[in-house]
């Protein structure tokens, strides 16, 4: 394609076909960037379009049979199907929004739209099934087949290694960020001049119709059709989809970002809450950049040099510059190793002195052990854990900073570090909005040493692991609310 303004590095080709010009649209698959506006994928899409002639068709599918599938999970998405539906129809702009009633179900759907489609465009993600589903579907297709990434502010193909500490990874980001914060996604990418006219095959209708208005509003009878786990229920006081989010967005921009820095104590009430939006793709990194730039009147030429990996370079306020560690740094450290680890989710991906250290003290007598349904009830001795661990289920997150002393203390608990890290990833994953995440795998693994260094005292269990205690964190910060709030 010529005169793209998606960046190259951005767009993969997964297989060496051609575009079909005896086609009736091109097609956009929608798995991690489910959204209408600032969406390099969907603006890849819609370049085709203009180029081809083509309208566009867009799918947002839903399987019943990923791992965790729950109510919860299925609720958040939907709610963004219902926004989604409701954008692209006032574009004008064909959308199918499926959810699979049952395992199965949906096989062949894609295939069957891509017989029709000049060219399949389709995201890219690192992380979960999705990078296995979408190389399967390029392998089966009859025509060219692209994938973009959208997942962060730099490509994941600028780097070319896995960085271990957060500070190489800053330290390569202040050389190499400039030029693609040039680069940024079209804020609505849609042409309703190329992209109308597509119309979803009538067969393709019938077989697989669109998702029903009582499921797009999570009815509690409609889900509970579904072969998905009914227990882990949507969370009550976060609503998903792309409206929501930039709603979120723009709350967090007006108030909360000037306190971002008090985020660690509960009462605060200061962090983002963005992760779930930016997970599902209803927000992206590209607008949450772009809304703190405009906050602060920034430009690129604020940005420091010779800052040798250390905080605050981006040249914002203190606030502003750690938001955007946590945003950028250490959000894309996750996505930098999952896309060229394999084994990203499993124990032996730690670092070889984490290891070392916990193979050393993996016969240290523990003080108190406990199942996993025992820390999935929240049936510990320790108040404060079992607070964290109460939020989890009821909210679908952690507290800031409890959320890694929860971690430590399943570590502590448990009878094996290698089941710690089995209880930590089944219970992220199943009740964490966020869960089944590059950054999550990053949270969860830098429990276990992951982006850390060694820590003196050597201790029982731990070993030189990095230890945390519920007494330090209730003198540290007023907790007490916290328990409260969550003591049932």
């Amino acid at each position: 394609m010529t005169n793209s303004r998606v960046p190259e590095i951005r767009i993969q080709q997964l297989n060496d076909l051609p575009v079909r010009s005896d086609s009736d649209y091109v097609l956009y698959w929608m798995t991690a960037q489910r959204r209408r506006r600032a969406n390099f994928g969907l603006q890849r899409a819609v370049e085709w379009c203009q180029q081809l002639g083509k309208p566009l068709l867009v799918l947002e599918a839903l399987r019943c049979d990923y791992q965790w599938a729950s109510d919860r999970l299925h609720a958040f998405v939907l709610q963004g199907m219902k926004d989604n539906q409701k954008d692209f129809a006032e574009a004008g702009v064909a959308y199918l929004p499926y959810v699979e009633p049952k395992k199965g179900a949906g096989r062949g759907l894609l295939a069957a739209l891509a017989e029709r489609a000049a060219v399949v465009v389709a995201d890219e993600y690192p992380c979960f099934f999705l990078p296995r589903m979408v190389a399967a579907a390029a392998a089966k297709s009859t025509t060219r087949f692209e994938q973009v990434d959208a997942n962060g502010l730099l490509p994941l193909r600028a780097a070319d290694k896995v960085f271990g500490r957060a500070v190489d990874f800053r330290r390569f980001l202040q050389r190499t960020l400039a030029p693609h914060l040039q680069q940024f996604p079209i804020g609505d990418p849609l042409r309703p001049d190329v992209c109308k006219g597509a119309r979803i095959p009538a067969a393709i209708a019938a077989k697989w119709p669109a998702a029903s208005d009582e499921l797009l509003a999570c009815e509690s009878k409609a889900l509970s059709k579904l072969p998905i786990d009914h227990d882990v229920e949507p969370v009550a006081c976060m609503h998903g989809g792309p409206v929501a989010g930039g709603e979120r967005l723009r709350a967090f921009l007006a108030d909360k970002l000037a306190r971002y820095g008090d985020r660690s104590h509960p009462a605060a009430d200061s962090a983002s809450g963005l992760s779930a939006y930016l997970h599902f793709g209803h927000v992206g990194v590209h607008q949450v950049f772009a809304g703190v730039a405009k906050k602060e009147e920034w430009s690129t030429a604020k940005m420091r040099e010779k800052v040798d990996g250390a905080r605050g370079w981006y040249g914002m306020s203190e606030v502003a510059d750690g938001f955007l560690d946590e945003l950028v740094t250490w959000r894309e450290l996750g996505f930098n190793m999952d896309w060229q680890r394999a084994n990203y989710a499993e124990f032996e991906s730690l670092p070889d002195w984490a290891k070392a250290t916990m193979g050393k003290h993996a016969t240290d007598a523990r003080e108190q052990t406990y199942t996993l349904a025992e820390f999935a009830t929240a049936s510990t001795h320790d108040p404060l854990w079992n607070a964290a661990q109460r939020q989890l289920v009821r909210e679908g997150t952690i507290q800031n900073y409890l959320r890694m002393l929860w971690g430590k203390k399943v570590l502590q608990w448990s009878r094996t570090h290698e089941e710690a890290w089995a209880i930590l990833v089944e219970l992220n994953n199943r009740y964490a909005l966020v869960g089944r995440d590059p950054n999550s795998y990053s949270g969860i693994g830098w429990v276990f040493g992951r982006y850390d260094r060694p820590w003196v005292p050597e201790r029982p269990v731990y070993g030189v692991l990095r230890y945390m205690a519920s007494g330090n964190t209730v003198k540290k910060l007023d907790m007490g609310d916290y328990v409260e709030r969550f003591s049932k």
